[in-house]
């Protein structure tokens, strides 16, 4: 059966060019179904052309009636077909994917700078936990990291342009720096996410040993935290 548009008329309705005492012409959905018209126009044609003299001339308009319809008819099929499948072909939105390994190479030697608009040498902070905040403030999971961290080895929170955050109000204390070159951002090739914390561990010859795309529970990196210590 023909598939009907979506403002539920046939998929012929108001064709111009069409007789009207046609009447509704439907298009079917596969057009295998016109085998059968088809053959029965073939059969006109050879009784047509059987006739004596006079009615031989019946065969060319009816070759040219069959053209017309199967013309039209097709026409109309490729037209009307793809709105079945309208809307499945549209793109799926990529999941996100991590960043590529980083462990094992060295952090680049970045100057950052502090609440006084002066610069930090990165790796003069080493062995240390790297938390960039520009994705989320996040003070729990920074305050988790410094619960966490051994002695002599650094928790840096970084965030982006030139703003330092306000220290947390505990005993001991994160480094606070700002990224206003987006160094760190460009190393890890990969943009802030809302609500998304990123930290990197770093030993203290500055090689990366852990990456941590969305920061966790404490259990989730204690261990490589630990051994930052060694």
């Amino acid at each position: 059966m023909g598939k009907p548009d979506a403002e539920g008329h046939g998929p012929a309705d108001g064709v111009p060019g069409l007789p009207p005492e046609w009447g509704r012409v439907v298009v079917p959905d596969d057009a295998s179904a016109l085998a059968a018209e088809a053959a029965e126009l073939r059969r006109e044609l050879r009784r047509a052309s059987g006739l004596p003299g006079g009615h031989r001339g019946l065969g060319l308009p009816l070759v040219v009636l069959l053209v017309a319809v199967l013309t039209t008819l097709a026409g109309l099929l490729a037209v009307t077909w793809p709105r079945a499948n309208r809307g499945a072909d549209r793109p799926t939105p990529a999941p996100y994917s991590p960043p590529a390994t980083l462990v094992g190479r060295a952090l680049p030697a970045l100057d950052l700078v502090d609440a006084d608009d002066a610069p930090v040498p990165l790796r003069g902070l080493l062995p240390a936990m790297i938390i960039l905040l520009d994705g989320c403030p996040c003070p729990d999971r920074v305050t988790d990291a410094l619960a966490a961290a051994p002695a002599g080895v650094s928790v840096i929170t970084v965030t982006g342009g030139r703003t330092v955050p306000a220290r947390p109000t505990i005993e001991r204390q994160a480094r606070a720096l700002a990224d206003p070159a987006g160094g760190l951002r460009s190393f890890l090739s990969q943009p802030a996410r809302p609500g998304a914390v990123t930290a990197l561990l770093v030993d203290r010859a500055g090689t990366v040993t852990r990456v941590l795309p969305d920061l966790g529970t404490i259990e989730s990196y204690r261990s490589d935290l630990s051994a930052l210590a060694a």
